[in-house]
């Protein structure tokens, strides 16, 4: 009975030695994804956007896309890459291929995640634009975007992979 007692004291300690030394480092989540939210303000004509992204995915595809270790912070410099970034990635083609203003409003962190906010003027329905959601495909074959419109009264989800990265709004 000591033995085992011994036995298992050291695995509890062990595991959590490790466990401990795992959280430190910050492992990576089992999951690539992210979500949108677009509302609609009718007094103003704009579509606001909330993009919720998983800070360190997002550093990755910065990083891959500027050739060179980005870490975001509350620099203007950050703000610049992660605004290019978007209006590669993400927003809203018309029929004539071109894509809709977007302007930067910021970036909020949370604990493992950051939140993007985006404003596109919109005089007409977003009915039969194209949106794009191909954020971080490009870095992770498995990455899943969620999209939630909300226009006027009609809400629509919308999902996004590497395979499909622009669906026509139907509204």
């Amino acid at each position: 009975m000591v033995k085992y007692t011994v036995v298992l004291f050291l695995s509890v300690m062990v595991g959590m030695g490790f466990g401990l030394s795992v959280a430190q480092a910050r492992p990576a989540h089992a999951f690539h994804t992210s979500i949108a939210q677009i509302k609609y303000d009718a007094k103003s004509k704009i579509l606001e956007v909330s993009l919720r992204v998983f800070t360190d995915d997002l550093e990755t595809a910065l990083s891959k896309e500027n050739n060179g270790k980005v870490k975001l912070d509350d620099t203007s410099h950050a703000d610049r890459l992660i605004e290019n970034y978007l209006k590669k990635q993400f927003g809203f083609i018309n029929q004539k291929g071109e894509r809709k203003v977007m302007n930067f409003i910021g970036k909020e962190f949370e604990v493992d995640a950051t939140w993007l906010y985006v404003e596109i003027p919109c005089q007409e329905s977003p009915n039969g634009l194209m949106l794009q959601d191909a954020l971080l495909t490009e870095v992770f074959d498995d990455q899943v975007n969620m999209v939630n419109l909300t226009y006027l009264s009609t809400k629509k989800t919308y999902l996004f992979k590497a395979e499909n990265t622009s669906q026509p709004v139907v509204l």
